[in-house]
């Protein structure tokens, strides 16, 4: 009877802690698993691991459904709500169910270049944990146009053979799958996902064209995403924010809605822009995307700057883009300068020092549709995009986020 007891005291340990680790909301991920991971692994490791844990789908789920009142619609796409991943952490597209399943309602994968490329020399991410922020110099490290889109046609392959195992159509979609196909006779968005969007961020070879590599990116990816990012404002690749100014923004800008109205059917076209930009600069920008008639605006990338309110620690000085908390003052002006200046005629998305449900709802004030977070998730882990959820909710005190979106403009 005592070794009963103690099975089954073992199994139910078991079961319990189980479904207590497979929850995205347990303390054990922010209290426990973070800080170990912080302690004993260098930052590129610590990211590394956590991509590779979630590709293998060995990461918690959010178990709570999102609320109705996060619920938006946006180029005729459904988010199940406004929080959002950016681009750097899954750069080779290897975790995206993983990021889905963590209650992130817009996942951004890349940047992708074109060829393969390494990326700048290691070390090149770097912690400030007494202001909960980070410095990185990656430079586009990428696996390719080619390799990444491999994987996204595996991954909706997988999803056909599991989800439509009877499904004569599918099958035969299965034998060379595109996102366009396939999820148009699914009647499912690219992400595969209802209340999901799948982003594709595309960058430059480092010695690349500041066009054509562009284009590349549209033809070869446009069919696996239900949006794509043109990324001309990292400060990691050489000449890449000269992008931002001008008529090469204009003639960038351009060739890529070319390419993109060729395709059926389109798919959004967004630019990510820097946070280091006057408001000169940023009412030229502005100019640009209306007259190009892109579809959105991500402010914003990193910074270059560096704020007098970080604390002094030699970390500083490393060379690269800071992100983070410090970044939110930068990004709120960048967003309502542009607000003024394309009014709802472009989509905003804010960028930069999501830590919490207020800098949600501040971003949404001031006219973000949604927003993206990255440094924090790094810092809190897999709880993050739930309890920013939760504290959102708190924070609207009834409303819809549809409705504040722009109220404070």
């Amino acid at each position: 009877m005592r070794n009963g007891f103690y099975a089954t005291v073992t199994i139910g340990g078991l079961v319990f802690g189980t479904y207590y680790y497979m929850d995205s909301r347990s303390a054990i991920h922010s209290y426990v698993t973070m800080p170990l991971m912080h302690t004993f692994t260098d930052p590129e490791t610590s990211h590394n691991l956590a991509v590779k844990a979630m590709s293998w789908g060995i990461t918690p789920k959010d178990q709570v459904p999102d609320h109705p009142s996060l619920a938006f619609e946006l180029w005729g796409k459904k988010f199940s709500n406004p929080i959002g991943l950016a681009a750097g952490l899954d750069k080779q597209a290897e975790a995206i169910d993983g990021l889905f399943n963590l209650g992130f309602s817009y996942v951004e994968i890349g940047s992708v270049t074109p060829l393969a490329q390494p990326g700048n020399e290691k070390p090149r991410y770097f912690r400030l944990p007494e202001d909960s922020a980070v410095i990185n110099r990656y430079g586009f490290n990428s696996d390719g146009h080619n390799v990444i889109a491999l994987r996204l046609r595996n991954r909706i392959r997988n999803f056909l053979f599991h989800n439509h195992s009877t499904d004569a159509a599918a099958h035969e979609l299965a034998a060379n799958p595109t996102g366009s196909t396939a999820t148009n006779i699914l009647s499912l968005p690219r992400s595969l996902l209802p209340g999901k969007v799948l982003a594709i961020n595309l960058g430059k070879n480092k010695n690349g064209d500041e066009v054509e590599d562009y284009v590349k990116g549209v033809q070869q990816l446009g069919r696996f995403a239900d949006v794509l990012v043109i990324n001309v404002s990292s400060p990691n690749t050489p000449g890449l924010r000269d992008l931002q100014h001008g008529d090469s923004l204009r003639k960038l800008l351009s060739a890529v809605v070319k390419e993109r109205n060729a395709s059926s059917p389109t798919v959004p076209i967004c630019v990510k822009i820097a946070p280091d930009l006057s408001e000169k600069e940023i009412k030229s920008i502005a100019s640009a995307i209306l007259d190009t008639k892109v579809d959105g605006c991500i402010i914003s990338n990193t910074t270059i700057s560096r704020p007098s309110s970080l604390t002094p620690v030699k970390t500083l000085t490393e060379q690269g883009g800071l992100s983070g908390p410090p970044l939110k003052p930068l990004t709120l002006q960048a967003l309502k300068t542009m607000r003024q200046e394309v009014g709802r005629k472009c989509v905003l998305i804010a960028c930069g020092g999501v830590t919490t449900g207020r800098d949600v709802l501040d971003y949404g004030l001031a006219g973000a549709s949604f927003v993206q977070g990255y440094t924090a998730f790094g810092y809190d882990g897999v709880r993050y995009p739930r309890r920013l959820k939760d504290e959102l909710l708190a924070e609207l005190q009834g409303r819809n986020w549809r409705d504040i979106i722009g109220a404070s403009v």
